[in-house]
Order: structure tokens, then C-alpha cells, then sequence
């Protein structure tokens, strides 16, 4: 396993310790393992680069860490009463329907590239930044009630885009797996 997995394989196993940092009223900490994650992510991407150590185990690894620790704060934050519960459910939603939607791709075409879309994108910033100031707000007493609900409706809508575009893009491709067979 070569630097840049390994990194990944933490940020992995950090998801449990940020659940357990958010339910232990230590909200605080939460946020700077939250902080810790982000630079690790960024970490991992360039020295998969820069040491030309770019696998598919590690692209793999790398979005599951992601998916894992995002959608783990999110359903935590949900639980704890800091997110509405319709945020939580449209988020971890999205994400199912998307892990759901690759690996039916994967097991029928055996040829599953991972791209995220550029609304998905933009989506994974703004839950970011979200988590990131609901953390920082309950953990650090940040004043952030005005961009926190900005925001939740930002990533509402981002997250709807996205997964309709997600639903748009597999239908297509759906259509011509079909076309091709006939």
C-alpha cells in the first residue's frame, strides 16, 4: 500500500472517531478532525500525483473515505438535532442512489470509469462548507445561524440537481446498453 492509500485508509478510519467526537458532546473536536480529514484528502491527491502512484484501489479508497465521512456527519449532525432531518435524508439519498447506481453499472458493464459530474462537484464543496460551519458553529460557538440555513438550502438544491443529473446520465447510458443489444 503505497503513502497516498494509506492516508486515505485514515481518513477511512477516522469516520468512527468524528461520529463518536459529535455524540460525546465534543463537537469541538469534531470539527478540527473534520479540518484534519479536508488536508489529508488534499495530501493524498498530490502526493498521488507528484510521486505518479495514482491507483484504481486508491480512487476507490480515496471517494469512499469521502462518501463515508461526509455522509456519517451528516446523518450524525441530523441525529443530534444541528441539521433538519429533510437535509439529512435528501443527502444520504443522493449518495445511495449514486454508490447504488455504479455498481449496477459496474456489474452489468464491468467497465465503471469514476467522473463525477461538475453539479456533484459543486454539491461536495457546499456539504462541506455546511458541515464545516455547523462543526465550527456548535464546536467553536461560532455566530453562524444566518449562513447555516443559506446554506442548507443551498446544498438542498445542489443535492437535487445532482442526483437528477446522476438519474439523467444513467438513463442515457441505460437507453444505449439497451440500443446496443437489439
Amino acid at each position: 500500500m503505497n503513502i497516498p492509500n494509506s492516508i486515505s485508509l485514515a481518513r477511512l478510519l477516522m469516520v468512527p472517531i468524528v461520529v463518536w467526537a459529535i455524540l460525546d458532546d465534543r463537537v469541538g473536536l469534531a470539527f478540527w478532525l473534520f479540518v484534519g480529514a479536508g488536508l489529508s484528502d488534499a495530501i493524498d491527491g498530490f502526493l498521488a500525483r507528484r510521486l505518479s502512484c495514482i491507483t484504481v484501489v486508491g480512487e476507490y479508497l480515496d471517494a469512499l473515505a469521502d462518501k463515508a465521512l461526509l455522509m456519517s456527519i451528516f446523518v450524525t449532525l441530523g441525529a443530534e438535532g444541528y441539521l433538519p432531518n429533510w437535509i439529512v435524508i435528501l443527502v444520504v439519498s443522493r449518495d445511495v442512489l449514486i454508490i447504488g447506481g455504479a455498481m449496477l453499472y459496474q456489474l452489468l458493464t464491468h467497465n465503471l470509469k469514476m467522473s463525477p459530474l461538475y453539479i456533484s462537484k459543486i454539491n461536495t464543496v457546499v456539504q462541506i462548507v455546511l458541515a464545516g460551519f455547523v462543526l465550527g458553529s456548535q464546536g467553536l460557538g461560532l455566530e453562524a445561524d444566518l449562513p447555516i440555513v443559506a446554506l442548507v438550502w443551498l446544498a438542498g438544491l445542489t443535492t437535487l440537481l445532482s442526483g437528477a443529473s446522476y438519474i439523467v446520465a444513467w438513463s442515457a447510458k441505460a437507453a444505449s446498453m439497451e440500443d446496443s443489444r437489439q
